[in-house]
């Protein structure tokens, strides 16, 4: 009886200390890399798009790298992204269930704020526009059409594999999303044990531009909230054969964060984003709301 009770105790106590501490406060630095196609031609793909030589293709604005520093305390966040396009910073505030984007490039400003409701109407409106476009499209209406508010399915794969990360130990997993009619993706996830954020599963890429990842890039990764710590690292395909890699350089748990950090800027009209809808319909949407 000693002996299994002595078993027992062991047991959980090795239980207590392998789950992840949950912090709320803390700056993280991250750096995403998209990677394009070597056999891409840059030249061709302008001209296909209506731009001359040298012009702006939004599509494209992430390719090279990009830099990110989160900040984060209690239920407030707040993430800094810089580029060779210009510079972004996106507020969230998860009591209010609220996203502030604000950007700055080619020497303008603008910004808009928009709610989680707002956000599940407009997704929802898009979806309803998609079935219209399928239901006239008689190729397309051959085709299995997917079920409203479908759910992919998330599998995550853990291995033994580790390496450090930012000075954290790191193990490999693979998070498997299962969409509709069978088509699966794979991301690979090099995750810490040692602590979990409140509000973040992870930063950078497609988690730190909010809509924006969401709207320009292709939409963001499904399952890194279901690993069992906190995402370090993670290599994901994205649309027109681009590869991103995103990889946490510094972690800071320890400096104490001041309120004004969240505080959003005075100097420059923040506007609903249903007034401002046409900024994510392709690059020349955005020309125009960088005009307006």
């Amino acid at each position: 009886m000693k002996l299994f009770l002595s078993i027992l105790f062991t047991v959980l106590t090795t239980a207590l200390v392998a789950q992840p501490s949950l912090v709320k406060q803390a700056t993280i630095n991250t750096t995403t890399n998209v990677i394009a196609p070597e056999e891409e031609d840059v030249q061709n793909l302008q001209n296909s798009q209506g731009q001359g030589p040298g012009g702006m293709n939004f599509r494209n604005m992430m390719d090279g790298e990009t830099k990110f520093v989160t900040y984060l305390k209690n239920n407030l966040v707040k993430t800094q992204i810089k580029s060779e396009m210009g510079r972004s910073t996106i507020f969230r505030d998860n009591d209010q269930k609220r996203t502030t984007t604000i950007i700055e490039m080619m020497g303008n400003k603008m910004g808009f704020y928009i709610t989680d409701a707002e956000q599940v109407e407009m997704q929802q409106k898009r979806d309803s526009m998609m079935r219209e476009r399928r239901a006239k499209d008689t190729a397309a209406a051959k085709r299995p059409a997917q079920p409203a508010n479908y759910e992919p399915e998330i599998n995550i794969s853990y291995t033994t594999e580790n390496k450090k990360i930012a000075g954290y130990a790191c193990t490999k997993a693979y998070v498997i999303t299962t969409r509709f009619l069978g088509r699966k993706d794979t991301t690979t996830v090099w995750y810490t044990n040692a602590f979990k954020m409140q509000n973040i599963s992870s930063t950078g890429g497609f988690s730190g531009m909010g809509m924006m990842g969401g709207n320009m890039m292709g939409g963001a990764l499904n399952g890194l909230d279901k690993i069992d710590g906190f995402v370090m690292r993670y290599e994901a395909n994205m649309p027109r054969g681009r590869r991103m890699e995103v990889e946490v350089t510094k972690v800071d748990l320890t400096s104490n964060i001041n309120d004004k950090e969240f505080d959003l800027p005075k100097d420059i009209e923040i506007k609903p984003m249903k007034e401002m809808q046409g900024m994510f319909g392709g690059g020349r949407g955005m020309m125009r709301g960088m005009r307006d």
